[in-house]
């Protein structure tokens, strides 16, 4: 059966999701990581058994736009906290007609059209490159999935999530394309956050709650910011259940991810032992550790 491992789900919050309810045990902790600060305190706690770890992505109050996010901050700390698994919540404009406002969708995969922000942990003095064939865990997908038939809530299993950079919205132009492309829905926040959970060796997966149709839709100029607020709202009460729902079918020890998540970093070091710049080492002591230690 090989080892397992205790997880520790890491949640990350998208807009309007700020909070988890039912943890006990909770303490608001400030991380300190080489890569400079977090988006906000992490919120440790437990649900029933469970050890959890809250992030909210854009800090408490939504303080920060996703340009300016910390990614690899975010990433360092739930690493440095002994997070295995996250569960990234992220709220989305929806590129499909089928996908209306309250809809929730289990993402397989993304299209990353970000530009200005740092994407990797690695660079000058170590270089690695990991596998973004399959950028989600479909293990994780599989809980959520349940949880979110469990709960009846409207939803899809699969779909390409499209990452913008913002933080204004797309054009005309740029939606039409985005849905020839195939793409399910857009957001602003999951690129780089799911290629560096890779290169952290933390399982990751992604739940985009659909708040508003994209400017593609004829019904778009009909929307107004107060009925995108009450959908946002809406989406984070339902979100919480969701999480509460999922975290006990997760709970249990478990083997190495069958997907190769929580080992992407086996064969993905590129420059020699020798040839690594020990400061860069040092920066990476939590997120590749585990190649980095000597036996």
């Amino acid at each position: 059966m090989g080892e397992t491992r205790q997880p520790v789900i890491g949640i990350i919050g998208g807009s309007g999701l700020y909070d988890i309810e039912g943890l006990t045990d909770t303490k608001w902790v400030r991380v300190e990581t080489p890569w400079g600060e977090p988006s906000d305190e992490f919120l440790t706690g437990r649900y029933e058994t469970q050890k959890v770890v809250f992030l909210p992505r854009h800090g408490r109050g939504h303080k920060t736009s996703p340009t300016a996010l910390n990614y690899r901050a975010n990433i360092d700390g739930l690493k440095r906290l002994g997070v295995t698994d996250i569960i990234s919540l992220s709220a989305v404009g929806s590129l499909k007609e089928e996908l209306p406002p309250g809809h929730f969708v289990v993402v397989d995969q993304f299209i990353d059209r970000s530009f200005a922000r740092e994407k990797s942990f690695f660079g000058p003095g170590c270089v690695a490159h990991v596998s973004m064939a399959h950028p989600v865990c479909g293990r994780l997908g599989d809980a959520l999935e349940a949880s979110l038939k469990a709960l009846g809530l409207p939803h899809t299993r699969g779909g390409t999530y499209l990452v913008m950079e913002g933080p204004q919205f797309s054009t005309l132009a740029e939606s039409n394309l985005y849905r020839s492309w195939g793409c399910a829905v857009i957001g602003m926040t999951n690129m780089p956050e799911a290629k560096l959970a890779r290169e952290a060796e933390i399982d990751y997966a992604t739940v985009a709650m659909v708040t508003d149709y994209d400017c593609w839709h004829e019904d778009h100029d009909a929307v107004t910011v107060e009925q995108v607020v009450k959908v946002l709202l809406g989406n984070a009460d339902k979100a919480r259940a969701l999480v509460r729902e999922v975290l006990p079918r997760l709970a249990a020890p478990r083997p190495a991810c069958p997907h190769g998540c929580d080992t992407a970093l086996t064969h993905a070091l590129i420059t020699a032992p020798e040839a690594r710049d020990p400061a860069a080492l040092r920066k990476l002591d939590a997120v590749a550790g585990r190649m980095l230690r000597p036996d």
